[in-house]
């Protein structure tokens, strides 16, 4: 990724050369000192753009307050405000062949949890596809930095209400997620995984009733199944 010069090599050549010295830091210090000197101001808002590893090649105008993600997207996607509907982002796949069975694009956001540690977040939106492999939107919750994240859903794994793929409409979709006490940052936004076309809009992020059931990934079933192997 052309934006960051291999961070994580910086934090370890770092603390390599203070320990040259006996100074002696934690590996989660050394990512954190480098996050500063970067001008992020901590680990957790580097990495969560650190897989927008270029700029799309063909350039669209960008929703204040959105910044790109993806991986291997510069070459093969273009994302940003579709110039044809307002309040619309799209991300879409631009190469017609050679494009990484890995690689996706969108648009995020990065905020403080402060506001809504203790709560349910809801995050929802309206998708449109066409052509597409995979289109969705995904939301995660994550702790200070060099911890494992609180929580996470981008809906692929789900067998209805999930990702949308070939071709649809506009279609409601929502993520919902706890915010844990220690939470630090959430981050959020939409993506395409090629080929095709996703367009999002109507991005709603708000706090939802108990009632209200939590998706995500690590979801765990209320019981053993199968134990027969039946």
């Amino acid at each position: 990724m052309s934006d960051f010069p291999a961070p994580k090599t910086m934090a370890k050549s770092l603390r390599s050369a203070l320990a040259d010295q006996d100074i002696f830091i934690s590996h989660g210090q050394s990512l954190e000192v480098v996050a500063r000197q970067l001008g992020y101001a901590n680990w957790n808002v580097l990495s969560a753009r650190m897989d927008a590893s270029e700029a799309p090649a063909i350039a669209l105008g960008m929703p204040a307050g959105w910044v790109p993600c993806g991986r291997y997207s510069g070459k093969h996607f273009r994302t940003g405000i579709d110039p044809d509907m307002r309040g619309v982002a799209v991300a879409e796949a631009i190469a017609k062949r050679g494009i990484p069975g890995d690689s996706f694009a969108g648009l995020m956001q990065s905020i403080s949890a402060e506001a809504y540690r203790g709560k349910r977040l809801q995050l929802s939106a309206q998708l449109k596809v066409r052509e597409a492999g995979v289109g969705t939107i995904w939301m995660r919750i994550d702790p200070v930095a060099g911890r494992r994240s609180l929580g996470f859903d981008n809906m692929m794994r789900r067998k209805s209400k999930g990702a949308l793929s070939g071709d649809s409409d506009w279609t409601e979709r929502a993520i919902v997620l706890d915010v844990p006490e220690e939470a630090y940052s959430i981050h959020f936004g939409f993506f395409l995984q090629a080929p095709g076309i996703v367009w999002a809009r109507d991005f709603r992020l708000e706090a939802v009733a108990e009632d209200v059931p939590v998706t995500g990934d690590r979801d765990l079933p209320s019981g053993p199944t199968n134990l027969n192997l039946f």
